[in-house]
């Protein structure tokens, strides 16, 4: 394989470390692997030195955060190909080669393997499951997952195809595009940073790709549990910032709705009793306020180096309508003429 180094960001996880990298030491022979520690306390440096001693080890002099502690990280590697792979995620054999054949197509910027459940192996994984696709609203969802409900994983999803966006939990990408714009965006901190970034290698006209032929599982969670309101608050903030700097038409009309569908949704948490959910939403908009200026200056900056727009991934529906309307919970139930 031509120059792919596998970077693993870690923050204080030596036993994710422990557990997790010895199959990717097995299965990524050809390849090569990099720790990026994240200012890590624990004895991550430590075990990984005693354990490990052909691992390379970049160490970030902060806990950045996801975006900041790879952007920080990978100027340090020297690769033609990067896959930023979750610590909590378990390879498999062959794993890789899939990934790097379907790059070998100058048009795709980046691709990710088939996701599934570490402790329930029959099921796919929320972060990721068989592709990334987004809504006319841009809510996020995938092939085998809306929401928080996953689909076993019955091969219904084994087909390669274009996506929206790859996920971040185990994302093949090409070093010279990560760099050129410049990476993650800092401002996310940690989660939809990689929805981001496909988005933007789009609108430059560049595809992303599923490939399910390689296989790996995900504990999910590993770092931030998905009911924590922690969470909630960087996925709403984040979701804000991501339509700011990237939506295709005129922007507030499109804005201002999303607002107001965030706002449905933290009532929902508020009756529901989900009061730090409740206040992490208010808490991500009031964030989102007070920098629209950065976000509108970022906008400016992308209109500039965009090209002609790749819609392919792009659900002409509304995700909400088909998931809290109609009661769809399978990816194959929407209407598939939606998709563009």
């Amino acid at each position: 394989m031509e120059n792919v180094a596998v970077v693993i960001l870690n923050w204080n996880g030596r036993t994710w470390l422990e557990k997790f990298l010895p199959s990717v030491v097995e299965h990524s022979q050809n390849a090569q692997i990099v720790v990026a520690d994240n200012a890590s306390t624990d004895d991550s440096i430590a075990f990984l030195k005693s354990q490990f001693p052909a691992v390379q080890i970049v160490q970030n002099e902060e806990n950045g955060g996801f975006a900041k502690g790879y952007n920080d990280a990978l100027k340090k590697v020297d690769a033609s190909f990067f896959v930023l792979l979750n610590s909590d995620i378990e390879v498999t054999a062959n794993w890789l080669e899939p990934l790097h054949k379907v790059m070998m197509d100058p048009t795709v910027a980046g691709c990710q393997p088939k996701v599934l459940a570490y402790d329930r192996k029959n099921e796919f994984e929320h972060a990721g499951a068989s592709g990334g696709f987004m809504d006319k609203n841009y809510f996020p969802f995938c092939r085998g997952r809306l929401f928080d409900v996953v689909e076993n994983d019955e091969r219904q999803y084994d087909g390669e195809t274009e996506i929206f966006w790859a996920t971040g939990a185990c994302l093949m990408i090409r070093a010279d595009l990560f760099h050129e714009t410049g990476g993650f965006d800092e401002d996310f901190f940690a989660h939809m940073e990689e929805i981001d970034l496909c988005w933007r290698l789009k609108k430059m006209n560049y595809r992303f790709m599923v490939t399910p032929t390689s296989v790996v599982y995900h504990v999910g969670g590993g770092t931030l549990s998905y009911t924590s309101p922690r969470k909630v608050y960087l996925n709403f903030r984040n979701n804000l910032i991501m339509i700011g700097k990237n939506h295709e038409g005129i922007l507030f009309p499109k804005l201002f709705y999303r607002l107001t569908l965030d706002g449905i949704a933290a009532m929902r948490f508020l009756v529901g009793g989900q009061f730090k959910n409740f206040w992490s939403v208010f808490k991500a908009h009031m964030w989102h306020h007070a920098h629209l200026g950065s976000i509108l200056r970022k906008r400016k900056e992308i209109k500039a180096l965009s090209t002609q727009f790749n819609p392919k991934g792009l659900y002409g529906g509304s995700i909400l309508w088909a998931f809290f309307f109609k009661g769809i919970r399978r990816f194959s139930d929407l209407n598939q003429r939606l998709f563009k």
